[in-house]
């Protein structure tokens, strides 16, 4: 049985991260299997429903796999909260998102008790903190904000930058590599009001130094807003230890809350008085059932709030969480660099001569859950291994095949057996078959 991370640091990651062949030769299928029976979250996969055993889900960092106790944690919600208790269950609902702050917080956000909550959507919060951030650096007229970034956040600042007659600065990260801290350090100024920034890039997974970042920002008076949503679940987070200001991130990638679930905000203890959100709902009144005329905010994270929860993809992120604190977020991060080398290997040994190159970060330590592969018909490729190989991954322009490899639930031999199905895919060149359109989802 999986116990709550409380072992050596140093005797996780060696019994998570098994030394692997020379870089240069592929793992056999025998050694995946044996990586597989060393791993100490290999139970955990269990826990999750896998209905078709056959295929290979490599998507987990787009929308995570199914706890297995989520129906039954759902139908309770349903059948007895909802048919039973009916309105008098706002008495238990009334403080969820607050309550589920509080364990993200302390269990995967290193943040204090008091300084998350769920609410809305990731670019619902990314605005209000935004323009709550704006509000509080009066006279500074610049955001910055990488121009590779996941397209939601730049849309809103972007917006944000047009109604306010602000300037919108743009730094130019490389396609497969982490943002350089010499470049931010070039677009910060005195007349940066905020600086927005993703831990791990959705396209080529590359993570960034959070402390580092918010230290140079810090220098120059500006408040950073981080964007949690491909790293949180997957990557050890210490937004107290790295002194952030604020942050978002979505519940339904590692956290595995299902689609659509809500998201949460974080914003530091000592800012959250001065902060006022722009969108005044009753959530983030104080005294909310005196029905005042007259909007008073709360002092805590609750502020934050708006409207009322939706309670049933809200409660979907409890069980989700439950085998999150059983692995332990360092345990989970140990095996994604382990699955990440693993791929890398494979993907060397076995692509590079079909045309494949890899497109993140080659140091396993500074990328998050997911690599990238390019090739010129990444899409028909992702579009052949769904259809005909049973390898589930997803495709990202311009030329990138992302392959997500959640550590709860993802297993070596599936990486094996992924790599080396697109491997024919590639040789036989059976993607020719299928056309260059994009479908919506991609």
């Amino acid at each position: 049985m999986i116990t709550p991370a409380d072992t050596p640091r140093s005797l996780v990651a060696d019994a998570a991260r098994p030394q692997l062949p020379p870089a240069s030769l592929a793992p056999s299928r025998r050694q995946a299997a044996q990586l597989d029976a060393a791993d100490p979250l290999g139970p955990l996969r269990a826990q999750f429903q896998i209905s078709d055993p056959d295929t290979i889900y490599l998507d987990g960092n787009s929308l995570g796999r199914l706890p297995a106790a989520t129906p039954l944690f759902l139908a309770d919600i349903v059948n007895d909260g909802w048919g039973k208790g009916l309105v008098r269950s706002w008495d238990h609902w009334i403080d969820w998102a607050s309550r589920i702050g509080d364990r993200l917080a302390t269990q995967v956000l290193g943040a204090r008790p008091g300084e998350v909550a769920l609410s809305d959507s990731t670019s619902v919060n990314l605005y209000k903190l935004a323009v709550a951030a704006l509000d509080a650096r009066p006279g500074r007229g610049t955001v910055v904000f990488d121009a590779q970034d996941f397209p939601t956040d730049r849309y809103i600042l972007q917006g944000l930058a047009e109604q306010r007659g602000l300037t919108a600065r743009q730094v130019h990260s490389p396609m497969d590599a982490p943002l350089g801290l010499d470049r931010l350090g070039a677009a910060l100024d005195d007349d940066v009001a905020l600086v927005v920034l993703s831990l791990v890039h959705y396209r080529s997974g590359a993570l960034l130094d959070m402390a580092a970042v918010n230290e140079l920002a810090r220098a120059h008076g500006a408040l950073v807003l981080w964007d949690l949503s491909h790293g949180v679940g997957s990557v050890p987070i210490d937004l107290s230890g790295t002194g952030s200001d604020l942050a978002v991130g979505c519940t339904y990638k590692y956290l595995n809350g299902g689609p659509g679930s809500p998201a949460f905000l974080y914003v530091r203890r000592e800012l959250q008085t001065t902060l006022r959100q722009p969108v005044w709902g009753w959530y983030g009144q104080r005294d909310q059932f005196h029905f005042g005329d007259a909007y008073q905010p709360v002092d805590g994270v609750e502020r934050f709030l708006a409207g009322t929860p939706p309670v049933l993809s809200m409660a979907a992120v409890e069980p989700a969480l439950d085998v999150i604190e059983q692995a332990g977020v360092h345990r989970i991060r140990d095996k994604a660099l382990a699955l990440g080398d693993f791929a890398v290997q494979l993907a060397d040994a076995w692509l590079a001569e079909h045309g494949v190159r890899l497109a993140s970060p080659r140091g396993p330590e500074q990328r998050g859950s997911h690599i990238s592969l390019a090739h010129p018909e990444a899409w028909r490729v992702c579009r052949a291994l769904a259809a005909e190989a049973g390898v589930v991954c997803d495709y990202r322009g311009p030329d990138r095949l992302r392959i997500g490899m959640p550590p709860l639930y993802t297993r070596f031999t599936e990486v094996w057996d992924a790599m080396d199905r697109l491997r024919d895919v590639l040789a036989d060149r059976s993607y020719e078959r299928y056309s260059h359109a994009l479908t919506r989802v991609t």
